[in-house]
């Protein structure tokens, strides 16, 4: 069962209060190249991003969020520090949602000025605390960035919005120690009915940090803590949406889309498995489907055909023939070089059923 949390609107995307768990991502252009963020963003939404995050470092590129916002379907973010200014601009400019620390920004009034701005527009902000973020005293009083310091360091800037009774936000705890994380989010769900955004930042890479996302985040949303999530990668952003999605899938949270599940392999194997995976997720990762749909590719003449016949849609391959299978029942035979086209007709016809 998930945690009961409060909802908020990030645009027309609700997040908390019982909504489908979101999937974010973060755009790796320079906010101030509109047209390279635009074509990103685009890349983002195709690929099923449901919010994205980008950073404000000066004006130029505050001033940029407007024309963007315009060319894109999908809730924009800004990410702000310290300069409560480009918090304006950034309102301004149409954002959906703001990632700010009201605590690092500068005074009560400049704080107020940004607060008023959001409530007039009804846009929520998300507190977001790092474990390489902290303030002084808080690192002082617990030695290192502990959950529990990441825990209080949150809770002291919510306490600020809360006394300028604002509500309408979501909270982050990220550290790179997924230990950490995990503890730190907890400890948050214990304190708050607040929606809260789960991720590991600086992850890594896409093998070390789609493990640790991984683990992080699935272990919360196993738990039913978490209502939107952003996993953190080295690399092109499209990557984070993908294993984002998958994370919610494998956790029955994703309902619509193809899953594929293919064997790892063994000596038994007489088909070029690798390729034909490869090949096929290439192929059917465009297909849109409304429900979910099981892809099952083996290469096992031993397991493979039983558990082909177990998904919706099944190949099983070897010695340079394959079988297809739907809904349990084989329905013909193939050359190996032509699963993959037959595979991609059955899952047509499911898209044009549906």
């Amino acid at each position: 069962m998930r945690r009961e949390t409060r909802q908020i609107s990030v645009g027309n995307v609700k997040v908390g209060g019982g909504a489908p768990i979101t999937v974010q991502s973060m755009t790796k252009t320079d906010t101030r190249d509109i047209r390279a963020t635009i074509e990103e963003i685009r890349k983002l939404e195709d690929a099923g991003c449901d919010i994205v995050r980008l950073a404000v470092p000066d004006m130029e590129a505050a001033k940029a969020l407007g024309h963007i916002r315009k060319q894109v379907g999908i809730p924009m973010v800004s990410d702000i520090h310290f300069d409560y200014n480009l918090a304006l601009e950034a309102i301004d400019q149409g954002v959906d949602g703001m990632r700010i620390n009201p605590g690092n920004i500068g005074s009560r009034a400049r704080i107020k000025a940004v607060v008023d701005a959001v409530k007039e527009r009804n846009i929520p902000i998300r507190i977001g605390v790092n474990s390489g973020s902290l303030e002084k005293d808080i690192l002082k009083k617990y030695g290192s960035p502990t959950a529990e310091a990441l825990a209080e360091s949150a809770l002291r800037h919510v306490q600020i919005l809360e006394d300028m009774d604002f509500r309408d936000m979501k909270i982050s705890v990220k550290s790179t120690d997924v230990m950490k994380m995990i503890e730190s989010y907890r400890i948050i769900a214990e304190r708050t009915d607040y929606p809260l955004h789960l991720g590991v930042t600086e992850a890594g890479t896409i093998k070390m940090g789609t493990i640790k996302s991984s683990v992080g985040i699935g272990t919360l949303l196993a738990e039913g803590i978490g209502d939107t999530i952003r996993v953190s990668l080295t690399g092109d952003p499209v990557e984070e949406v993908s294993v984002g999605i998958a994370i919610l899938r494998s956790l029955g949270w994703r309902k619509n889309g193809i899953e594929i599940v293919s064997c790892p392999g063994c000596g038994r194997l007489e088909i070029d498995l690798m390729k034909l995976v490869r090949e096929a997720e290439l192929r059917i990762r465009n297909i849109d489907l409304p429900r979910p749909v099981k892809v099952a590719i083996l290469g096992c003449v031993v397991n493979g055909p039983g558990e082909a016949s177990e998904a919706d849609i099944g190949v099983a391959g070897g010695r340079g023939k394959g079988m297809l299978y739907k809904d349990g029942r084989l329905i013909r035979s193939c050359k190996e070089n032509q699963l993959v086209d037959e595979l991609v007709k059955e899952l047509e016809q499911f898209a044009s059923i549906d």
